[in-house]
C-alpha cells in the first residue's frame, strides 16, 4: 500500500509555506492544445471533461425527448406523434438518461477530475485504461444512436421479454451498445478502487479519506460486481432474438420472468451506482459550506459501503405483482425498508453537520439542501412502493414514475449538479454568476416540483404509466406537469448559457475560492498538469474546519534522505507539526 504512515516522517521535516499559484499562467488545459491533443491524453482532468461534454450532449437529447413526451400529453387522445412513435420516444428518453447520463455522471465525470487530486495522486492507476474506458463507452453510443435511425426500439427501457424478443425495430443494436457501455463502468469502477488503495499520497490514512472517496470506492464495487449480469443478460436477449434460444419464450419452454430477475438483480444496484456518488458530494459540499467538521465521519464513511451490500438484496421489489411466493415478497419487501436504514443515517448526520454552522449560501449549498428535500421525499414515497399492499395499487402507475425522478432527478442530478458548481472554479479556473446560478436553481426547483407532484396524485388515482391516451379527469394533472417540465426546460438553458459565459468572460478563481480544507484545494485552479508540483504529504484532515485556514497553506517540506540530498515534498501545513519541525 502506497500510503505510509508519516507521524515520525514528518516531525524531521523542515517547513517553508508557500500559497499555491492563484491563476497560473501553464496549466493541464493549456499545456497541451489542439484536438489530437485532447483525443489522446491520458490525463484523468482532460477524460473527465470529455465525458462532461458526452453526458451534456445525452442529458440534452434525454431532456428534449422528454418535453417531446410532456408536450404529446397535454390532451388526452393523440396530439402530434401516434403510438408507436410515443413507444419509441420514451425508451430511448429513459435508456439516454440511464444508461447515458445518470450511471456515468457520477464516477465518469465527477470521479475521474476529482479522485486523483483529493488523493493527491498524479492521475489514476491505469491512465491509459482510463482512456480506453472513455473511448468504450464513445462506441456503445455509436451502436445507440445507430438503432435510433435505423428503426427505433420501442420496448421501454428495461427491454422487457417476451415483447422485446419478438418486436420489430433495432433492438439488437440498442442492447448491444447499453452491452458495450458496461465494460466502461467495469475498467473504471476497477482503476478507481486500485488508485484508492495503492495510490494515495502519504499521510491520507482511510480515517483521513474524503468521504467522496468511500462513496467512489463503494460505487466502484457496484460497477465490478454488478454490470456483469446486465451484460449477460443482454447477450441471452440478444442470442434468443438471433437464434431462436428459448431462454426467456415459454413456447421454447424458457421464462420471461427469469428475465427480470436478471435485469433488476442489476438494476436495483445500479440506482446506487448514480446516487452513492452523489451521496459523496454532498458530504463534501455541507461540510465546506457549514464550515464545520463532518459529524459522524465513520457512520457515513461504513454507511455507503452498508448501500452497497444491501442493495444487491433487494431487487424482487421491482417484481411483488410478478407472481412470487408470498415469502419472498415479505421478504423482499423487509429489505426494502432495512435499505433505508444506512440513507437515513446520512440524511441525519448531514443535518447535524449543519446545525449550529456557519453556514454560506453559495450556490453549490443551495443545490445540497434542495437535493436533502428532494431525495427525502424520494426516499419517502419508496418506503410506501416497498409496503406490500400499498404496492398492488400503486405499482405501474405514474407514482413510480414520480417516486423515480425523485431520487434520480431530484438526487443524483441535483448533486451532480451541487457538485458541478463546486468544483467548476477548480476545473476551469473560472468563477460563474452567482445570481444566475440562483435564478436557475429557482426555476429548476419550482419546475420539478410542478412537474412530478401531480405524479403522485395521478398515481393514487390509478393513472398508469407509459400510456399514450388517458380519460379525462387526469388532463389538468398531466397539463400542469407539462408546464412544469417547460419551467425545467428554461432553468437549464439559463444554467448552459451563465456556464459558457463563465469560459469565456468569467472571473478568474482563486486556488480556493470557497475556503475548504480538503486537499484538491490546495493546489491551483485550473490544477498543475500533474496536479501538484510535489507529492503532498498529509497532516490535517479534509474537514478539519476548527483549525484556522491559514495553517492549511500548504508547504515545501524538506526532509535529509539519508544520501546527503534533500527531498522536496508539498505538505498540507498544521500548527502542531510546524512547531516540531
Amino acid at each position: 500500500m502506497a500510503t505510509n504512515d508519516s507521524t515520525t516522517n514528518v516531525k524531521r521535516l523542515q517547513v517553508r509555506r508557500f500559497k499555491p499559484e492563484e491563476n497560473p499562467e501553464t496549466h493541464y488545459l493549456n499545456q497541451e492544445k489542439g484536438l489530437w491533443a485532447w483525443l489522446t491524453t491520458v490525463d484523468h482532468k482532460k477524460i473527465g471533461l470529455m465525458y462532461l461534454g458526452a453526458i451534456a450532449f445525452f442529458f440534452f437529447v434525454g431532456g428534449v425527448l422528454a418535453l417531446l413526451l410532456r408536450t404529446e400529453l397535454l390532451t388526452p387522445a393523440r396530439s402530434f406523434m401516434d403510438a408507436d412513435v410515443y413507444n419509441q420516444v420514451f425508451t430511448l428518453h429513459g435508456a439516454i438518461m440511464i444508461f447515458f447520463f445518470l450511471i456515468p455522471a457520477g464516477p465518469a465525470v465527477l470521479g475521474n477530475f476529482i479522485l486523483p487530486l483529493q488523493l493527491g495522486a498524479k492521475d489514476v492507476a491505469f491512465p491509459r485504461l482510463n482512456l480506453a474506458s472513455f473511448y468504450i463507452y464513445v462506441i456503445g453510443a455509436l451502436f445507440t444512436l445507430f438503432a435510433i435511425f435505423t428503426g427505433g426500439v420501442d420496448t421501454g427501457w428495461t427491454f422487457y421479454t417476451p415483447y422485446s424478443a419478438t418486436t420489430g425495430g433495432n433492438v439488437m443494436a440498442m442492447t448491444f451498445g447499453v452491452f458495450i457501455l458496461g465494460f466502461s463502468s467495469i475498467l473504471t469502477g476497477m482503476n478507481f478502487i486500485v488508485t484508492i488503495h495503492k495510490m494515495r499520497a502519504p499521510g491520507i490514512t482511510w480515517n483521513k479519506l474524503p468521504l467522496n472517496m468511500w462513496a467512489l470506492y463503494a460505487t466502484s464495487i457496484i460497477q465490478i460486481l454488478a454490470t456483469p449480469v446486465l451484460a449477460i443478460t443482454l447477450l441471452l436477449l440478444t442470442m434468443e432474438r438471433a437464434l431462436g434460444i428459448g431462454i426467456f419464450d415459454p413456447a421454447l419452454g424458457g421464462d420471461p420472468v427469469l428475465y427480470q430477475h436478471f435485469f433488476w438483480f442489476y438494476s436495483h444496484p445500479a440506482v446506487y451506482i448514480m446516487i452513492v456518488p452523489g451521496f459523496g458530494v454532498i458530504s463534501e459540499v455541507i461540510s465546506t459550506f457549514s464550515r464545520k467538521i463532518i459529524f459522524g465521519y465513520w457512520a457515513i464513511a461504513l454507511s455507503s459501503l452498508a448501500i452497497a451490500f444491501i442493495g444487491f438484496l433487494v431487487w424482487g421489489h421491482h417484481m411483488f405483482t410478478a407472481g412470487q411466493s408470498s415469502l419472498a415478497n415479505m421478504v423482499f419487501s423487509f429489505l426494502t425498508f432495512l435499505v433505508g436504514i444506512p440513507t437515513g443515517i446520512k440524511i441525519f448526520n448531514w443535518l447535524a453537520t449543519m446545525y449550529k454552522g456557519s453556514i454560506d449560501m453559495k450556490t453549490p449549498m443551495l443545490y445540497a439542501m434542495v437535493f436533502l428535500f428532494l431525495f427525502t421525499l424520494g426516499g419517502f414515497t419508496g418506503i410506501m412502493l416497498g409496503a406490500l399492499s400499498v404496492d398492488i395499487h400503486l405499482h405501474d402507475t405514474y407514482y413510480v414514475v414520480a417516486h423515480f425522478h425523485y431520487v434520480m432527478m431530484g438526487g443524483m442530478v441535483m448533486a451532480f449538479l451541487a457538485g458541478l458548481h463546486y468544483w467548476w472554479p477548480k476545473m476551469f479556473g473560472k468563477m460563474y454568476s452567482e445570481f444566475w446560478a440562483k435564478i436557475s436553481l429557482g426555476l429548476l426547483f419550482i419546475g420539478f416540483n410542478m412537474t412530478f407532484l401531480p405524479q403522485f396524485v395521478m398515481g393514487a388515482q390509478g393513472m398508469p404509466r407509459r400510456y399514450f391516451n388517458y380519460i379525462d379527469q387526469f388532463q389538468s394533472f398531466h397539463q400542469f406537469s407539462t408546464i412544469g417540465a417547460y419551467v425545467m426546460g428554461v432553468a437549464f438553458v439559463i444554467m448552459a448559457g451563465y456556464m459558457l459565459h463563465s469560459l469565456l468572460k468569467g472571473k478568474p478563481a482563486s486556488a480556493n475560492p470557497w475556503g475548504s480544507r480538503a486537499l484538491e484545494w490546495q493546489t491551483s485552479s485550473p490544477p498543475d498538469l500533474h496536479n501538484f508540483h510535489h507529492t503532498p504529504v498529509v497532516i490535517n484532515g479534509p474537514y478539519d474546519y476548527h483549525k484556522p485556514m491559514s495553517e492549511f497553506q500548504l508547504g515545501i517540506a524538506t526532509s535529509h534522505n539519508g544520501h546527503g540530498h534533500h527531498d522536496h515534498k508539498t505538505v498540507n501545513v498544521s500548527k502542531t507539526e510546524k512547531e516540531q519541525a
